[in-house]
């Protein structure tokens, strides 16, 4: 229907331009000769106003039939219009018979087939119509059509040139007409399916849950889809533009990996980067050359989260190793612990009766000492080894994490230019925990950022919760994070420092981190730690806030945590 209104639209217009030029240019020819015009006149005013009328109907016009109808109206007043001004200036020798052919190519405009013909047929009756009544004089006495200076054999001549004429025009704009029509329909019908085609891709590249980008030849992004958006936490204005390898962090270690963009095959490869946040993110990506005409113009990748999945071979790994150690070192602590209490309770008694010179007594004290020592390590241990049951109530983190904050400052303040921030969520954080041992964690956590700092530094402590799908099911997740501006953890000790036993302080047992480690974990969380060398490091602690079990499918290697 637009596609009919707007033919009319241009049939309108081009009324218009052909009245003001032909009759405009004759008006004027016929004033220079000093002859009587208002055949003209009225011909002009008319045509203005009829195509105003035109307008208003055509506004209020709804139906294609209706618009069809309208159309071979205006033709058949223009027809009537072009009869008039060529009885007026000369009937079969008025120059002006030549509008016939113009109206008979615009009704070809009209939407129906063999229109051009049907118009040319109607030009030819009213011509042979004017030219009759012309060349026998019928209305020569209102003065409208002066008799023919033509003889009847010129006058038949010309109506045979003029409806040839017609004829042909009618017949050659309608072939055409037709043949643009199919032509138009046929363009419609494969624009149609080209963006069905691209939608569907389109949808395809925007359902897939796995991150897509490409990007130029220059390796400059150009498109990066919602999965991309919702892994990375980078939105499209973010990135485009903006090189991949810079977005993505890539820096290959080796040359080889560097070849591998340079062939015209897939190349597999994982990227360590940052999220939008900050958070580490480990992504297995595929990238391939992006073709267009046959010619390279770029790349596309392809790539998943692997955080979570990576994170969850560790922990596994270190629960395997832990276990086992545990099993082991539990039952060889026992044994040490039984003689070396024998060992220590014997020297008490040689230190009372024996009159041992100074040298000797101070030895002796040396030794009690560092068997009681060894004796608290391995009491230490064996509560790591064996902890005892946890008493889980739903609690308020924000307020357990508050009550120790109160000794962690009166800690910070017997150390060298420790200062410390808070940034707690708003309102209560619910979680099913036991009070004391998750105090204890918290304590470490800030005990170990203070050893972190022995020039000074910031600690900052934040919590707040997050929403994660497991197994398409929702859970809500706590996060309390301990960022210190400290030495940082060397990358090399970064799976260490969970074990049992590892420290690299002058004065400690190694065993903090490892009972925070065994805590966090009975409650069903994991712990995240990102950090660099000279740069600090941030301890996350993640909890589940109910005690739901699907919540712990992380830790039992169902399914790995996506982000949502």
């Amino acid at each position: 229907m637009d596609d009919i209104k707007t033919r009319i639209y241009w049939l309108m217009g081009l009324r218009i331009v052909v009245v003001t030029l032909l009759l405009g240019l004759s008006l004027t020819f016929q004033l220079t000769k000093g002859e009587r015009v208002e055949t003209f006149y009225a011909l002009i005013i008319f045509t203005y106003a009829v195509t105003i009328l035109y307008a208003v109907i055509l506004r209020r016009l709804s139906s294609s039939e209706a618009l069809v109808q309208f159309a071979w109206v205006q033709v058949a007043v223009d027809l009537l219009l072009e009869t008039v001004l060529i009885a007026r200036t000369g009937g079969i020798e008025s120059p002006f018979a030549v509008l016939y052919v113009i109206s008979v190519t615009v009704a070809s405009l009209v939407p129906r087939r063999r229109a051009g013909l049907l118009t040319a047929s109607c030009c030819i009756i009213l011509f042979g119509v004017l030219t009759n009544i012309q060349l026998y004089g019928l209305a020569e006495v209102w003065g409208w059509l002066p008799q023919a200076r033509l003889s009847a054999a010129e006058s038949l001549q010309a109506v045979g040139v003029y409806s040839l004429a017609f004829l042909v025009v009618g017949l050659l704009s309608g072939a055409l007409a037709d043949q643009l029509q199919h032509a138009d329909q046929s363009l419609r019908e494969k624009e149609q399916g080209l963006s069905r085609l691209r939608a569907f891709h389109e949808n395809i590249v925007h359902s897939i849950s796995s991150g897509v980008f490409t990007t130029d030849a220059h390796g400059c992004i150009t498109s990066f889809n919602p999965a991309a958006q919702e892994t990375t936490g980078y939105s499209v204005e973010q990135v485009q533009g903006r090189r991949w390898r810079e977005v993505f962090n890539w820096h290959p270690a080796q040359p080889e990996e560097e070849g591998l963009l340079n062939r015209s095959a897939h190349s597999r490869f994982e990227v360590e980067c940052k999220r939008a946040d900050g958070n580490r993110l480990i992504l297995g990506m595929t990238l391939a050359p992006l073709h267009e005409q046959g010619a390279e113009t770029g790349f596309v990748g392809v790539f998943k989260d692997l955080t979570q999945i990576r994170d969850l071979e560790e922990e596994m790994r270190r629960k395997e190793w832990l276990a086992n150690l545990g099993e082991m070192s539990a039952g060889m602590a026992h044994e040490i612990r039984n003689p070396l209490g024998a060992l220590a309770g014997a020297m008490q008694m040689l230190r009372k009766d024996l009159q041992a010179d100074e040298t000797s007594q101070r030895l002796m004290d040396i030794a009690i000492r560092e068997a009681t020592r060894l004796d608290d390590i391995i009491t230490e241990f064996l509560q790591y080894a064996r902890p005892p049951a946890l008493n889980v109530k739903e609690s308020d983190l924000n307020k357990v994490l508050a009550e120790t904050l109160d000794l962690v400052q009166h800690e910070a303040r017997t150390r060298t230019k420790i200062a410390i921030e808070t940034a707690l969520a708003e309102g209560a954080l619910p979680g099913q925990i036991d009070q004391d041992q998750m105090k204890q964690v918290f304590w470490n956590l800030a005990a170990n950022a203070f050893d972190a700092m022995p020039r000074g530094g910031r600690l900052t402590i934040a919590t707040g919760c997050r929403r994660v799908d497991v197994a398409g099911r929702k859970a809500d997740v706590v996060e309390i994070s301990f960022h210190d501006t400290g030495e940082g953890i060397p990358k090399q000790n970064l799976d260490k420092i969970f074990l049992p036993f590892f420290t690299t302080k002058a004065h400690g047992s190694g065993l903090g981190l490892a009972a925070v480690h065994r805590i966090v974990d009975l409650h069903g969380g994991w712990i995240k730690v990102e950090s660099e060398e000279n740069q600090g490091t941030r301890f996350v602690v993640c909890l589940p806030q109910s005690a739901d079990a699907g919540v712990r499918l992380w830790h039992e290697g169902r399914e790995p945590w996506k982000r949502s």
